[in-house]
């Protein structure tokens, strides 16, 4: 029996999802898996920072390859985001007549990210879905699960019983049931979020007197300024520039407040070009000047 099995799909860096996710679930079950890859991302354990889709000859060429060779039974589709795509696709299923034709639905990301337009979505339901054996269902999936790369799990492992020569339903019950036997964190990446976010607290603490640009701080933590980003958006919701000014800003302030050091004292200590330096960006983060912020503290102390 030719347990050969097609996944149509994008490629996922982190291995948690995506083509690189088929091959493996579906060689570990003891089926053989087959690729074509139609978008290219650029992400992480924190999500998609960009895609690069395949020209539609470049995934046709890639279909044709595998079908005129290993004449795959099953084919499983993912990711489809251009509407070409999806025509050529469906263009080559019609033609080939695959038994079987598994879609496990990538419309969002599991960090809500929107992946497929409407019109794309459209093209899908008018030509992809009426050739479709089996269309995964978020009822397929446990109540409350959203863990990355497990609908593409649950696709996989659809296909690969159904290359067994099961029905639909069969398949979909050994795949759920084999689902359930998989630890909680098998797709999970390998991500550093909340460690690294630590460390460049740390890191602002104890260099916020000297520096305050955030390739100084990406560079000692020894990652990219815009994986340094991510990272702190997703824990604080704000940018490592902001968590580093709001410091500074708030050592300003706690010196107008508790010592009498002159502002051209200040701006020194804190690493400020000049005195009136220090003013802009102390009205531009608080809203009035250093002077006036102190004034009005002493005010509102002797009321």
């Amino acid at each position: 029996m030719n347990k050969t099995i097609l996944t149509i799909t994008g490629s996922d860096g982190t291995g948690g999802s995506g083509v690189q996710a088929d091959v493996r679930f579906i060689n570990s079950l003891g089926g053989t898996a087959a690729s074509a890859i139609t978008s290219i991302t650029v992400q992480n354990t924190l999500g998609i920072q960009e895609f690069y889709d395949l020209p539609v000859a470049v995934v046709r060429q890639q279909i044709e390859a595998i079908v005129n060779d290993m004449q795959p039974q099953v084919v499983k589709i993912g990711l489809l985001r251009r509407k070409d795509h999806v025509e050529m696709v469906a263009g080559m299923l019609r033609a080939y007549h695959p038994r079987h034709v598994v879609y496990a639905p990538v419309l969002t990301s599991t960090k809500g990210e929107q992946l497929v337009s409407p019109v794309v979505f459209k093209a899908i339901e008018q030509l992809l879905l009426p050739l479709c054996t089996v269309v995964l269902k978020p009822s397929d999936l446990p109540v409350g699960e959203r863990r990355h790369g497990h609908a593409n799990q649950l696709g996989s492992a659809v296909a690969y019983y159904l290359s067994l020569g099961e029905s639909n339903n069969e398949a979909m019950l050994h795949a759920q049931t084999y689902l359930q036997q998989l630890p909680a964190d098998y797709a999970e990446g390998n991500g550093r979020s909340g460690e690294l976010y630590n460390m460049f607290l740390d890191a602002v603490e104890h260099h916020y007197t000297h520096y305050a640009d955030v390739l100084f701080y990406a560079e000692q933590l020894n990652v990219s300024p815009r994986y340094l980003g991510q990272v702190t958006r997703r824990i604080a919701g704000r940018s490592p520039k902001a968590i580093i000014d709001e410091r500074i800003t708030s050592e300003v302030a706690s010196l107008l407040t508790t010592t009498n050091k002159p502002l051209k004292e200040i701006a020194h200590m804190l690493g400020f070009s000049s005195q009136s330096h220090l003013s802009r960006f102390f009205r531009q983060h608080k809203g009035v000047s250093p002077t006036d912020f102190k004034r009005a503290l002493n005010i509102d102390s002797k009321k």
